[in-house]
C-alpha cells in the first residue's frame, strides 16, 4: 500500500476584487454617456397660497432681465448700473438695520443674480430680507 502525502492546501484569505473593478467601469461609462442627454430646463418658480405682509413700509430693490437695479422707498425710485452701486444705496436709505428689505426679480432673471443680491445684503449687515413672490387664488 502506497502512502500518499497531502500537499497542505493554502486557503486564500483575500477577496476577489476584480469582478467588482469590472461593474463599476461599466457603471461609470453608462453614466458619462447619459449624462449629457438630460439638460437642465427653465423653470416657473411656483406662487404662494398665503404670503406674510411686513409692519413697516419696506426699501424695494427690483431686478430687470436686463439686470437692471431699481430701488423704491416711499415711492421715492432711483436707477443703479450695478449690484455694488444698489447695496450703497441701499445702506444710505436706511435709517436703522432693522427696516426690511424686498428683493422682486423679473420672472426670466437668472436665479444667481438674486442669491448674489441676497448674499451682499446680509453681507452689509442687513439681515431682514425677503423675496415678492405673488399670491395665486
Amino acid at each position: 500500500m502506497k502512502h500518499y502525502k497531502r500537499r497542505g492546501k493554502n486557503i486564500i484569505n483575500q477577496m476577489n476584487v476584480v469582478p467588482y473593478i469590472d461593474v463599476m467601469l461599466v457603471l461609470l461609462v453608462i453614466f458619462m454617456v447619459t449624462a449629457p442627454m438630460f439638460v437642465p430646463k427653465v423653470i416657473n418658480l411656483p406662487s404662494v397660497g398665503k404670503a406674510s405682509q411686513l409692519n413697516q413700509p419696506p426699501i424695494e430693490i427690483s431686478i430687470e432681465k436686463d439686470k437692471r437695479y431699481t430701488i423704491t422707498q416711499n415711492n421715492k425710485t432711483t436707477s443703479a448700473s450695478n449690484v455694488n452701486d444698489a447695496i450703497i444705496q441701499i445702506n444710505a436709505l436706511l435709517t436703522n438695520k432693522s427696516t426690511p428689505v424686498v428683493v422682486s426679480a423679473d420672472k426670466e432673471t437668472r436665479y444667481n443674480d438674486v442669491i448674489t443680491i441676497v448674499d451682499k445684503l446680509y453681507a452689509a449687515g442687513i439681515k431682514k430680507v425677503a423675496l415678492v413672490v405673488k399670491e395665486h387664488d
